[in-house]
């Protein structure tokens, strides 16, 4: 796909993939160190890898920006999200809270509409539609019972979707890395004062993984900001089922954990979703460019 959306979709299913390998080194880092450390590191090393390539010219336009004030509501509710969900992935199986987290496509998609004004076609629902029963059948939630971790876990899918859809209301307003400034600045400030009441030690060893979770949680942000100044949020939405393929394959890369059968079926109809939005925007732009050929014709 020559065009936007194309490089929207390329963008933010790299940027799904970054955020499965930050995860899995979350996963391993938590064993020893805070949630608010791994929080407080990652987003310290973003900030000062942004300040050290946008310069002091950058620095200067993220203080001056307009976009301030939803980034910082936006960077509440991210933080927010992040509690919930890791509060949550105490008490459930992997797959029961995989499959309740995604229903944050859905949630983007319904939000799109009115709080974007973008017109969601059907092709875009049927899309999310299949994505979220791939992964129901990838995860086998079996036992899945209503309680406080379920009631946390769709709070954060809720959240990460209102984040989204806030992200491209100010991605075409300001640079990635202007609004990649802001949000971590405030994550860094959210975050701090709860580092010093839950501080662990670290070793040479953590340190170095935070330092990566931050380089790799940086890339991810990034292109995940560049995805959204290119294409609609019901566009890329269906792209974040991805990450559950990208989770199961690092999932056998880095602990041996072989895929069953389910996973299989549930990854292939992952597939199915991305693929319809893809031949879909590619069709549309093609009837698009002949129409526009005819009405020059008829000029």
């Amino acid at each position: 796909m020559k065009n936007s959306y194309g490089t929207g979709i390329l963008l933010v299913t790299l940027s799904y993939l970054l955020f499965s390998s930050h995860d899995a080194l979350i996963k391993i880092l938590v064993v020893s160190v805070t949630t608010w450390q791994i929080l407080f590191f990652r987003s310290s090393t973003v900030l000062i890898g942004c300040l050290i390539i946008g310069g002091r010219q950058t620095a200067t336009r993220a203080v001056r920006s307009s976009i301030i004030k939803p980034m910082a509501i936006r960077s509440i509710f991210l933080i927010a999200a992040w509690i919930s969900y890791y509060t949550a992935a105490k008490s459930l199986q992997l797959g029961q809270l995989t499959t309740i987290y995604f229903a944050a496509p859905v949630v983007a998609t319904l939000l799109a509409g009115p709080m974007l004004g973008e017109t969601v076609s059907i092709s875009r629902w049927l899309a999310v539609i299949i994505g979220f029963i791939g992964v129901v059948v990838a995860s086998d939630p079996a036992g899945l019972t209503i309680s406080l971790p379920v009631y946390l876990v769709f709070q954060a899918a809720c959240l990460w979707a209102f984040c989204m859809v806030l992200l491209r209301r100010t991605a075409m307003h300001e640079t990635s890395l202007v609004q990649m400034i802001i949000t971590n600045f405030f994550f860094v400030l959210f975050s701090g004062g709860m580092v010093l009441m839950s501080w662990t030690s670290i070793n040479l060893t953590t340190a170095g993984l935070l330092a990566a979770v931050g380089v790799i949680g940086g890339l991810a942000q990034f292109t995940a900001f560049e995805a959204m100044r290119r294409a609609p949020v019901s566009v890329l939405a269906p792209f974040e089922y991805s990450s559950l393929v990208w989770a199961f394959v690092l999932g056998y890369l880095i602990w041996g954990d072989i895929p069953a059968l389910h996973v299989a079926i549930g990854a292939v109809l992952i597939g199915c979703a991305g693929l319809i939005i893809i031949f879909n925007e590619k069709l549309g732009r093609k009837i698009r460019s002949s129409d526009d050929g005819g009405e020059r014709q008829a000029l």
